[in-house]
């Protein structure tokens, strides 16, 4: 089997970096300080949705992609944490007892500086996986052309996706309205699935 596993969501806890970050860089920093358009930057609760936009305010969408992908792409996507404390050691244990029989690979919907900043998020966690693929909007296809079996949190990817491919939904607060025949709440989890789809003899 090849199976794929998603960075955002399910290795990283991108949103909440974002949220952070977004604190620190956006409403801290412009505290006190009088706009001539009196544009407010505010976060709204609850953040259950990757729909950026709806949970914290900027000028325009070119404001949006330079912060994520100009300005701090290194502090958001390579200096977040992991989704569990035992992220990495989990995945690289599952890693090393499936390996002879399956091909890993991650997967991740990245942008300009926001690849070389993932690099290094998997770096500093030490994942021991062997390939790494960045997609986009517009190389989506490519990347279900290197797996049958997806790990992601993403509700488009769980809701769209080949018929001939197989997904896992790693649960999250921006999921929970999601069906999925197979899920897991944990990294650990992911042995015991991937199992069950061997004995389902799906493959």
């Amino acid at each position: 089997m090849r199976i794929g596993i998603e960075i955002n969501g399910v290795l990283r806890n991108t949103l909440g970096k974002i949220e952070q970050t977004y604190q620190k860089f956006m409403i801290d920093k412009t505290e006190g300080i009088e706009d001539a358009d009196d544009f407010e930057y505010k976060i709204t609760t609850p953040i259950n949705s990757l729909e950026i936009k709806n949970h914290f305010t900027f000028r325009d969408d070119e404001e949006l992609y330079s912060f994520l992908y100009e300005e701090f792409p290194m502090e958001i996507f390579g200096h977040s944490q992991s989704t569990e404390y035992s992220t990495f050691n989990d995945l690289n244990d599952i890693y090393h007892r499936l390996r002879d029989n399956n091909d890993f690979i991650i997967v991740s919907d990245e942008i300009g500086k926001s690849k070389p900043a993932s690099l290094f998020f998997l770096s500093k966690f030490g994942c021991e996986f062997e390939k790494v693929k960045f997609y986009s909007t517009s190389t989506l296809n490519s990347m279900w052309d290197e797996i049958d079996i997806l790990l992601t949190s993403n509700p488009a990817l769980l809701l769209n996706h080949p018929s001939d491919k197989i997904l896992i939904k790693y649960v999250t607060d921006f999921n929970q309205d999601v069906e999925s025949e197979y899920k897991i709440n944990t990294i650990k989890e992911l042995e015991e699935v991937l199992k069950e789809l061997k004995v389902c003899k799906k493959f």
